[in-house]
């Protein structure tokens, strides 16, 4: 479904309120929102619950927007993260589940494994152009959420300094974010939620020059 019209009318709407303002972020999640509106639509005049899409790496960061694909009743990937549905997408690909309601054979795109990740809210955007890649974000988040380590524990492990700072940061100043989110899977040690309870706001954090 089309979502231009949409975004143009938020857009003519938005017009004096935003005047002198440069495009940035608040408009890539319009689009976002109007998608989650659309969804919502359909599920309440069919039935079906709206699924969300952020995987654990997207949810431990911030990188899932708030009443956009956040939007929903239930979300599958919550505790899994972004290099492990990678891993699931190719492995459902060669394999057939016993007891599985899917059909056989490749479900998974191809280009939809294999192209850089974005949030495809503007053109040319890259999930790496603002994190690091993925391999390396999930390593540090694993030792961050699962192990509970400190920074100077992920760092030890041979991890740049600024890098661990950054996701340290992004992980904590999420909480709000995850705290609004939809129930999901336990898949790993610890999950969001009930495994892992932080403050929203707190002032614990000591800074740190790195």
């Amino acid at each position: 479904m089309e979502i231009e019209p949409a975004v143009a009318a938020f857009t003519d709407s938005l017009r004096g309120t935003f005047a002198g303002r440069a495009v940035d972020t608040t408009e890539e999640n319009i689009q976002s929102r109007i998608r989650a509106v659309i969804l919502m639509a359909i599920s309440n005049k069919f039935g079906p619950m709206v699924l969300t899409t952020g995987n654990k790496s997207e949810m431990s960061v911030g990188y899932a927007t708030l009443y956009g694909d956040m939007c929903g009743g239930y979300n599958v990937l919550k505790d899994v993260y972004k290099t492990e549905v990678f891993r699931l997408a190719r492995w459902r690909n060669a394999n057939f589940p016993k007891g599985a309601l899917g059909p056989p054979g490749r479900v998974m795109p191809d280009n939809t494994i294999a192209r850089p990740p974005s949030a495809e809210l503007r053109a040319g955007q890259r999930d790496e152009d603002s994190l690091p890649p993925y391999e390396i974000l999930d390593g540090i988040l694993e030792m961050l959420v699962e192990g509970e380590m400190s920074f100077e524990q992920v760092c030890a492990k041979g991890y740049h300094p600024a890098t661990v700072k950054r996701i340290e940061q992004l992980l904590y100043v999420s909480e709000y974010k995850r705290r609004q989110a939809p129930p999901g899977v336990k898949i790993t040690r610890r999950n969001f939620g009930r495994d892992r309870r932080y403050p929203i706001t707190n002032a614990f954090r000591d800074a740190r020059d790195a």
